[in-house]
């Protein structure tokens, strides 16, 4: 194993230890409007761009959710704390669903607990609880994450004529394959649960555009 992929694998591993979800207490009580909510957004989230220029959230984005039916519309436009919670489960899902997917999953949940009714738990309190068991996951996911790694450089290491240029290339495209068969195969499985799910077949519940 060269430096250069050592160092790569170090500097994945470190950065899963520095994942953070936004903390409800961090967030504001008071109703904010759009540029504020975006402004929130943009601060709270930027460690996760990928690029310094890549946008959180924008105005355009609010509307286009709001108009898909993926986030409540806001009162007088001001947006609750109840819009910061389902905006930060859209800015996640979007990466893997569609947002079909995304609307048939979250409507339920704002419908029943967007507002605090007796006995059921709280927007905030879900939001709350899903966040604080991925945290435990980082320890098991850094060690999958170790394991696919180590499995890519054996790989390369029985194919014979490599300098070591080609062998760090290979390696890394084998590792890539590894971590997108995961990433396929949990979306595989998100799908078919939102399809148990839903009442009736999810094809004839497309709507245009989706």
């Amino acid at each position: 194993m060269t430096i250069n992929i050592q160092n790569l694998l170090d500097s994945i591993l470190d950065s899963l230890s520095r994942i953070e979800y936004i903390r409800p207490e961090t967030m504001p009580d008071i109703r904010l409007y759009m540029d504020q909510i975006t402004s929130f957004m943009e601060d709270q989230l930027a460690p996760s761009k990928r690029y310094k220029e890549d946008k959180v959230l924008t105005k355009t984005m609010v509307n286009n959710y709001v108009k898909n039916d993926l986030l409540p519309p806001p009162e007088k436009k001001k947006y609750s704390k109840e819009h910061l919670l389902t905006l930060i489960f859209i800015y996640y899902f979007k990466n893997t669903l569609s947002i079909q997917d995304i609307r048939s999953i979250l409507n339920p949940v704002t419908d029943r607990y967007w507002t605090n009714k007796k006995g059921s738990p709280s927007l905030e309190e879900i939001y709350s609880m899903v966040f604080s068991l991925e945290k435990p996951e980082v320890e098991q996911l850094k060690e999958t994450i170790r394991a696919e790694f180590m499995t890519s450089q054996e790989a390369v290491r029985t194919m014979d004529n490599l300098d070591e240029e080609e062998a760090d290339f290979l390696q890394k495209f084998v590792f890539i394959c590894l971590l997108n068969f995961d990433v396929y195969v949990k979306k595989l499985l998100m799908e078919k649960i939102i399809d148990s799910m839903q009442p009736h077949d999810p094809k004839e519940k497309r709507k245009k555009g989706d």
